[in-house]
């Protein structure tokens, strides 16, 4: 490249001869360093910048805000905690709940599979909305206090139930039903007879069951045992008192099993079959009093054989 420079007072001109590649060069390194320059000036400005301090009020109200949230946090956990301990009682007393209908079931003799209380509930459907009304739900902890009045109020009806139940339970074990023998036959009945050992005619007080010696006597109701123990022409007796005044009575026992004072339920074994006292052979002499009064223990046994 020719560069030519003309002077005005003596019209001299004068020519130079540059190298277009050495321009170049120096316009890039001009370039580089005018860069080079603004990214130092731009490190030096930004942390300078940044150290500026915020003024008084903007900081008390960042500082507010923070104490805020947290207070906001911290009354939600609280809230948390006390739905979770809220949840783990009403589990708790569902959990009763399901025991004391077990309970129940096998108190009424009820069908287990139709009365399980490990299942849940069924129900379904589609879900037809109402016209005319938005749907809004009720605030959470409201429904989880209705829930509980639900929960007291079903806990009061199982309640009673189960206290009917066990007085119907009670009123059948101390009503007299049954023999007092799981095997053997009835040998003499009650009534007027003729004696097995004089022939001469008597009155036989109650119900003779032959049995097998040493077989099971069995108590045909619940009761407290009054007397076991040896009675005249009775052998080994066991006598067994009752509700509104029933008294059985079990004789020629060849042992007995309980003693004065024994509580015992139906269907106990209370002696073993024997032939003691005035007998003829192995069997159960089976009495019914009531107030003192000897009766006839027919209806009683029929009864059992009826319910069966």
């Amino acid at each position: 490249m020719h560069i030519i420079f003309l002077s005005r007072r003596h019209g001299a001109t004068r020519s130079y001869s540059l190298d277009l590649r050495l321009l170049c060069g120096a316009v890039f390194l001009l370039i580089g360093l005018a860069l080079g320059a603004g990214a130092a000036l731009g490190a030096w400005w930004v942390p300078h910048s940044a150290t500026v301090p915020l003024d008084e009020p903007m900081n008390a109200l960042l500082d507010e805000q923070r104490a805020e949230i947290s207070a906001t946090r911290d009354d939600a956990q609280r809230q948390l905690d006390a739905f979770a301990a809220h949840l783990a009682e009403l589990q708790a007393r569902l959990t009763r709940l399901d025991a004391l209908g077990e309970r129940l079931t096998e108190l009424a003799n009820l069908d287990a599979s139709e009365f399980d209380f490990s299942l849940s509930v069924g129900q379904g459907g589609l879900d037809e909305p109402l016209e005319g009304s938005a749907y809004a739900p009720p605030p959470f902890m409201d429904s989880l206090d209705s829930l509980s009045e639900r929960l007291d109020n079903r806990e009061q009806l199982l309640e009673v139930l189960e206290q009917l139940l066990a007085e119907r339970r009670l009123s059948e074990a101390e009503s007299l039903s049954g023999r007092p023998v799981l095997q053997g036959y009835m040998s003499s009945p009650f009534g007027r007879r003729s004696d097995p050992l004089t022939g001469r005619l008597s009155m036989h007080k109650g119900v003779d069951f032959a049995a097998k010696p040493g077989s099971d006597v069995v108590a045909v109701a619940a009761g407290v045992v009054t007397s076991s123990g040896r009675k005249n022409g009775y052998g080994n007796v066991v006598e067994i008192s009752h509700a509104d005044g029933y008294v059985t009575l079990y004789a020629h026992n060849q042992k007995n099993l309980v003693q004065v004072g024994d509580l015992v339920q139906r269907g106990q074994t209370i002696a073993k079959v024997g032939s003691t006292g005035r007998s003829t052979g192995y069997h159960v002499h089976f009495e019914v009093l009531h107030n003192g009064m000897v009766i006839n223990p027919a209806s009683f046994i029929a009864r059992a054989s009826a319910a069966e």
